[in-house]
């Protein structure tokens, strides 16, 4: 029923910027949460900052500073500046929903000069 699409990963240069975009469908309740998490190969999956719905924003100490995210009625995002090789990942995004766990398929970063 509630289904998230990321989208706006690409390859980029290091000290780029790049926005993430997670549409969501169906119905979300204003009390849930929205998250953005990443994964490079050969690692765990992370987290990487998270939105409330007043609009109270969360980030990693790794992307403090750098990333803010954000969200305009039912599209979410994660606006990244100066990028570095170390965000290179597939980005995700992520809701908990009454204790029911949706992802969304992930999109590509590639930070790499």
């Amino acid at each position: 029923q509630v289904q998230l699409m990321e989208s706006g990963g690409g390859l980029v240069q290091p000290g780029d910027s790049l926005r993430l975009s997670c549409v969501v469908s169906g119905r979300i309740f204003s009390a849930y949460a929205m998250y953005w998490y990443r994964q490079a190969p050969g690692k765990q999956r992370e987290y990487v900052a998270s939105i409330n719905g007043e609009g109270i924003t969360r980030e990693d100490d790794s992307v403090k500073g750098r990333f803010t995210i954000s969200r305009d009625k039912n599209i979410f995002y994660l606006q990244m500046n100066s990028l570095k090789s170390e965000d290179t990942a597939t980005y995700y995004c992520h809701v908990n929903a009454a204790g029911i766990k949706y992802w969304g398929q992930g999109t590509q970063v590639t930070v790499s000069s």
